[in-house]
């Protein structure tokens, strides 16, 4: 499939004009304190990457709808499980770092959960932080992946069905995925820069190390997304991977509230220290056939 420049540029110029609107209008709700309306319009936001594709014309065959996937099943767990056994151990050694830091009191989750009303519920039905903590997990082990598989398919359409292919046949394999990740974390920008996407607003190097350190992880994490989808040529895989990634975010919340501007550090896979296991997998992905 050969994607002319005119259609990369009608690509980006949908993809991110649409996306920064409904960032901006997102971002707007959330600092009114209407984190519901936030969460619909950044999932309506996962569609414009596709969206951009359909307005450049980009021909979606070939991009592996049907899945084939005989002799290839074992992608398919790298996709589903991977993701939580790279952010476990980037956890463990944020928390071997800072040992300080963790939560063993849950009080970040108490106090999410107190904040959104969401407490009373759960102990009318007995569940403990705990069992939550347990029930999450396993379910981003088994089904949340596949859940999330359908808005990451928006994302994934955009950039591994049309950017990156580009890009490599442009600069290369790895000059390709560096640049392509770079654009995709840059994608996300606004919300972070005006609502404290990712990392809140109070982080160490707020507003400005957020966006490079984010730049950093999604090149990262495309270059594993990038490698499910050339061994396999399906891109639901992809996408299953993405969802497996949004799914597995425990660690985010491990860790005491008055350490909160640590994020950019860890101990979720977003922060420089625990990404470091995920970029450890990428450049072994990249330099495995050299």
């Amino acid at each position: 499939m050969k994607i002319s420049n005119k259609q990369i540029k009608i690509y980006l110029i949908t993809a991110f004009g649409l996306a920064y609107i409904l960032q901006i209008i997102a971002s707007i709700f959330r600092n009114q304190g209407n984190e519901t309306v936030f969460t619909v319009i950044m999932a309506v936001c996962m569609f414009m990457p596709l969206l951009g594709a359909l307005v450049a014309r980009v021909p979606f065959k070939g991009m592996g709808w049907l899945p084939k996937l005989k002799g290839k099943i074992r992608y398919v767990f790298f996709a589903l499980w991977m993701p939580a056994v790279l952010s476990t151990i980037g956890g463990i050694l944020f928390f071997i770092l800072f040992p300080h830091t963790k939560d063993l009191d849950f009080m970040t989750l108490r106090n999410l959960f107190e904040s959104s009303g969401v407490m009373e519920q759960m102990e009318a039905q007995g569940i403990t932080i705990p069992m939550y903590i347990l029930i999450t997990t396993v379910g981003a082990l088994t089904y949340a992946p596949f859940i999330n598989m359908i808005p990451s398919l928006g994302e994934e359409v955009g950039w591994r069905g049309v950017l990156y292919p580009y890009l490599k046949d442009k600069y290369g394999k790895n000059k390709g995925r560096i640049f392509g990740g770079t654009i995709w974390g840059m994608w996300h920008w606004p919300c972070m820069i005006l609502a404290g996407y990712e990392y809140g607003k109070e982080y160490i190097g707020a507003p400005v190390l957020g966006l490079f350190v984010f730049c950093m992880f999604t090149i990262a994490m495309g270059i594993l997304l990038d490698y499910v989808y050339e061994k396999t040529e399906v891109i639901w895989i992809p996408s299953l991977m993405h969802g497996a990634i949004n799914a597995f975010t425990i660690f985010m919340y491990l860790i005491k509230p008055e350490y909160s501007h640590m994020s950019v550090l860890g101990p979720g896979f977003i922060g420089l220290i625990g990404m470091i296991p995920m970029v450890v997998m990428a450049i072994y992905l990249c330099e495995k056939k050299k």
